[in-house]
């Protein structure tokens, strides 16, 4: 098995597997303790869950509790962020539940679920174990299960029958991923697919990772971060020269003003004449005359009294792409990061500090890309004017990707050990 977030490898028994977890299961519920150990052949994020659900005191015999209902579930619906991208979960998961007889529910960060859909027969089924909407499935209250799992290690996995902490959901295969916002990188709940044995399937965690991705792609769509009073936003990705826009003008900057405005938004605090000459100029001619001319001219192009000196800062708050792409990096929001991420930071600049701030965004972005390992979204890099010659990337997607379509990522790859081998090392080669 290659990936351990997956259930069951492609040539795995269901049976037999289903056997050896509930022989596992039970070996470790009789023992009713956190510390119990868990036999080799439970996955370790399985095992993982185990021992938090049993720290939580999880009954292995009992049901979700119903939290919601009636008025009070329609409320809290209405007025999750969430709601917005139920469209979109519907039309790329409503046809696929109905035709596999499974169900699409979405819950909140708490693990309530807000929305439970899909095949009749299926719901009446899992109504039985209260796998309805308002009813709470966090790990901490219902013990193994993909939802309530995927929020509490914040990544999408799969939950294959025994698997479940909890006896009554034993003989239900389920997959699911985490939503965040796309601003903020908040964690607002998850999206997952429930049926039967047949979703213990790479495709059906990479379908629901795509569904995710495209309800977070929606809420960015529909709330771009207004801009309150005098903040300003400025666009410095994949582009040489920024777009600012401020006090309802949009600005297309000169290079060197870019680099400014891009250094400054990073050091909000302020910089002093020194210190933003070494971060601006290579050149160590450079005279601050030369600088005091171009924060002049910048001055010109900024609203009045937003460009403050002694320190130099920006005396209104700033929203930028590039820190919107580290924000959701460190909160772990990686596919709401590399939405936002357009392309190095302003590429055509040599200007010092932006140059290091371009090369740790997009070092920190693809190390958490391989470290993820979704081939949906490694191939979103490494098919990118700037991954296309990254080998590490490529080395990742081909780990992970469907062996069905592992030929083309081969070849690529193959290509471009031939290149490096060649002569050229990853050293020498243009970094993004």
């Amino acid at each position: 098995m290659n990936d351990p977030w997956v259930a069951l490898a492609q040539d795995a028994d269901p049976v037999e597997r289903t056997r050896v977890l509930r022989r596992a299961h039970e070996a470790f519920t009789s023992g009713g303790r956190s510390r119990e150990p868990v036999r080799p052949e439970v996955r370790a994020v399985v095992a993982a869950s185990w021992r938090r659900s049993a720290r939580a005191r999880v009954s292995p015999d009992g049901t979700a509790r119903v939290e919601l209902e009636g008025d009070d579930l329609a409320a809290y619906r209405a007025g999750h962020p969430l709601a917005a991208a139920m469209p979109v979960v519907r039309e790329l998961m409503g046809a696929y539940a109905n035709d596999g007889e499974h169900l699409v529910a979405v819950c909140d960060a708490h693990g309530r679920l807000l929305w439970v859909e899909g095949h009749p027969a299926t719901l009446r089924r899992a109504d039985r174990m209260n796998f309805v909407a308002g009813a709470r499935w966090a790990e901490s209250a219902a013990g193994t299960n993909a939802p309530g799992t995927a929020i509490a290690v914040d990544r999408p996995v799969q939950v294959f029958a025994a698997e479940h902490f909890r006896r009554p959901v034993q003989s239900w295969t389920c997959a699911a991923a985490p939503v965040h916002d796309p601003r903020t990188g908040q964690l607002l709940g998850a999206v997952d697919i429930t049926g039967g044995a047949g979703l213990a399937h790479p495709h059906s965690l990479a379908f629901v990772q795509a569904v995710a991705r495209a309800a977070e792609s929606q809420l960015a769509l529909l709330d771009p971060a207004p801009l309150a009073g005098d903040r300003m936003r400025l666009s410095a990705l994949g582009r040489d020269e920024a777009l600012l826009v401020a006090a309802g003008r949009r600005t297309r900057l000169s290079r060197r003003h870019s680099e400014i405005l891009v250094v400054l938004a990073h050091r909000p605090h302020g910089m002093g004449g020194e210190e933003l000459l070494t971060a601006l100029y290579e050149d160590g001619t450079v005279t601050p005359v030369t600088l005091r001319a171009e924060l002049s001219r910048l001055r010109a192009v900024l609203p009045p009294g937003v460009l403050r000196s002694r320190p130099y800062r920006l005396a209104a708050a700033v929203d930028a792409d590039f820190e919107a792409v580290g924000r959701r990096l460190a909160s772990g929001a990686v596919a709401g990061a590399l939405d936002g991420y357009a392309g190095p930071l302003l590429p055509g600049s040599c200007a010092p500090a932006v140059t290091r701030l371009r090369r740790r965004l997009a070092d920190e972005l693809r190390a958490a890309l391989i470290a993820r390992g979704d081939p949906a979204l490694l191939a979103d890099w490494a098919h990118s004017p700037w991954g296309e010659e990254d080998p590490e990337v490529w080395r990742a997607l081909a780990a992970g990707v469907p062996r069905g379509r592992l030929g083309p990522v081969r070849a690529r790859l193959d290509a471009l050990d031939t290149e490096l081998g060649g002569g050229a090392t990853r050293s020498q080669r243009p970094r993004p």
